[in-house]
């Protein structure tokens, strides 16, 4: 991608009631435009960042059998009364519409009632079992006040995994699968070192559930962290009965602001209960499913990152996140000049190496401009070409990743050609 032909371009101002430094970063950047409060569309750069991320998180999905599908955003509401979860009074984040023939509906703030649903059509014996199944879909919730940018917001896209077991050993088994692979995808993002499993409440379906939670100052929850046994407790539940369960001391833990990421319910048999889903076992006895259900929010998780991954210059992605690969900026005079086409030669092989770029080619535009505007973008490799790096062959090289290695000369033929140069360049990234 040329700069010039980039949809969006970075900038210096931010909505004047902006508060949250992933948002401010984000909208100067140009990753997101705010439509309002709590609501904000992604651009192509923000949006190829985004994907990025659901690439992650699909990959391990798919790893642990998950099969990815697409509900409807629309909802049933006879669904939702049957599981009792129609009632503004029981969910208060419901936005609600019309058909044109009066019928009422709701735009989807979850899809355990829908996804129960439709298994009822494929599950009717224990040789159905198990099943998992997961989607990235847009979730719509009237929060009274979004904040903190991306990290809450009124629409926003959710991998949400579903399972069902015949029983709890089973259950419990792909459970305890979901997890390690969270496990696993924070780690590829960067922040695994900072996120924990945390005990939360269960609800009405088991005595604890499980979250993920990112150390972040700008995160809204508190949790309980005992390094002695890798253990974080939310602060909602805790208390003397769970130090008890899990054999923890009051004085042996501290306290963490975090971000919720992730989470992951035993959801038993309330909803299957609810709408009939159920098996015959081995005997043609019917049985009810038992269901699990798994949350991701991708875009919660990049501003998480941004957070996480930013400094006094702008973002810093890691490389399996970032929108390119490279950040190919040129100092020309003017279009055509030795420094633009010895530039273009550069981006075109580049290209042709499979080598995602994008070239800053505007044309008066200052040294100091550009590289600002490289180091707020925050794509892992910053790439120099002017008149001086021609003299001698070569371009200079500069990871953006927490500004170390300070500018190395390459010869142009090893950022273009050097399968070596690629491979170290993927590593060290």
């Amino acid at each position: 991608m040329k700069f010039t032909n980039s949809f969006s371009k970075t900038s210096k101002d931010v909505p004047s009631d902006e508060q949250s430094k992933n948002a401010k970063l984000l909208i100067r950047a140009g990753y997101i435009h705010k439509e309002m409060a709590g609501v904000y569309s992604f651009t192509p750069i923000g949006y190829k960042t985004l994907q990025n991320i659901i690439r992650i998180i699909r990959e391990e999905m798919n790893k642990i059998g998950g099969e990815e599908m697409f509900m409807t955003t629309l909802q049933d509401s006879n669904l939702y009364k049957k599981t009792d979860r129609w009632d503004d009074g029981k969910v208060d984040i419901w936005f609600k519409t019309k058909l044109k023939n009066d019928t009422e509906i709701g735009m989807g703030f979850t899809h355990e009632e829908d996804i129960t649903n439709i298994a009822t059509r494929f599950i009717n014996s224990y040789k159905d079992l198990p099943k998992m199944a997961y989607q990235f879909q847009n979730k719509f919730r009237n929060e009274t006040r979004a904040k903190s940018g991306i990290m809450r917001t009124k629409e926003f896209i959710m991998k949400d995994l579903y399972s069902f077991s015949k029983d709890v050993e089973q259950h419990e088994a792909i459970y305890n699968k979901v997890s390690d692979a969270y496990v696993t995808i924070f780690k590829r993002l960067g922040i695994g070192e900072k996120t924990h499993k945390t005990f939360a409440s269960g609800g009405s379906f088991a005595k604890y559930s499980h979250e993920f939670q990112t150390v972040c100052e700008a995160g809204e929850d508190e949790v309980y962290v005992c390094d002695r046994l890798c253990i974080a407790i939310n602060k909602e539940v805790f208390n003397n009965e769970v130090l008890k369960d899990l054999g923890i001391s009051q004085g042996e833990v501290r306290v963490e602001v975090t971000s919720e990421v992730g989470n992951i319910f035993s959801l038993g048999t309330k909803f299957s209960s609810a709408l009939n889903l159920k098996y015959k076992d081995h005997v043609g006895t019917d049985q009810k499913v038992i269901m699990g259900s798994y949350g991701i929010g991708p875009a919660r998780v990049m501003g998480v990152m941004c957070e996480l991954m930013s400094d006094e210059a702008g973002l810093v992605w890691p490389h399996e996140v970032a929108p390119y690969a490279l950040h190919l900026v040129s100092l020309h005079k003017e279009e055509g000049d030795e420094v633009y086409n010895y530039t273009k030669d550069i981006y075109e092989k580049l290209i042709q190496n499979n080598i995602d770029v994008i070239w800053d080619d505007r044309t008066g535009h200052g040294t100091g401009e550009k590289l600002g505007d490289a180091d707020l973008m925050g794509v892992p490799m910053r790439v120099l070409v002017s008149a001086k790096t021609i003299l001698e062959d070569s371009v200079e090289i500069k990871e953006r990743l927490q500004n170390k290695n300070p500018d190395q000369k390459r010869s142009a033929g090893e950022i273009t050609k050097t399968e070596v140069f690629l491979k170290s360049y993927s590593e060290g990234c």
